[in-house]
């Protein structure tokens, strides 16, 4: 998935009703981040290019870490993405494909069909949650919250969004 996504010029409690309007749902850590003070919107419109990858495609055949994605990301010129990257995609990735059916699911692990935008962690602290994740349930589509901490392995196939730039619009 690589697409040019127009992010800012709305609130967080007008981004939050066109969320609501479009019947996207969201679990407690998607909640406690967008209610966060640490997440900010720009009251200006500008446009980033997401590009998702897998883990593997980074080099990581067996897996990484967070910060060694990160890493990996930034010395091949991608970019953290903006936090609020998140809702924006969620709100233009209408037609993210199920994930889950016929998949068993797991704990500590992203879901099948899951996308991470991968964004700066705005704390240490292991209960906050990390970022966003796109997933579409049972034909909801979802903005998540995740938690993980600086050890946690992601799996290679595990997808994550990447900005290659922010132009102003």
């Amino acid at each position: 998935m690589n697409r040019t996504i127009a992010v800012g010029g709305l609130t967080k409690s007008q981004l939050l009703q066109k969320l609501q309007q479009h019947s996207i749902l969201m679990n407690k850590y998607g909640e406690r981040l967008f209610d966060d003070e640490h997440f900010v919107v720009s009251d200006t419109v500008y446009s980033v290019k997401a590009v998702a990858l897998k883990v593997r495609d980074l080099g990581f055949s067996e897996g990484a870490t967070i910060p060694q994605l990160f890493k990996k990301a930034s010395q091949v010129g991608l970019k953290l993405c903006p936090l609020e990257l998140g809702p924006h995609l969620r709100l233009e990735y209408v037609d993210q494909p199920e994930g889950h059916l016929g998949k068993p699911s797991w704990r500590h692990r992203a879901p099948y069909g899951s996308l991470t935008i991968a964004s700066k962690i705005l704390s240490d602290d292991v209960h906050f949650p990390k970022g966003f994740y796109l997933r579409r349930i049972d034909g909801v589509l979802w903005l998540r919250g995740y938690i993980a901490d600086h050890l946690h392995v992601l799996q290679p196939d595990d997808h994550f969004v990447f900005c290659q730039n922010n132009v102003l619009i």
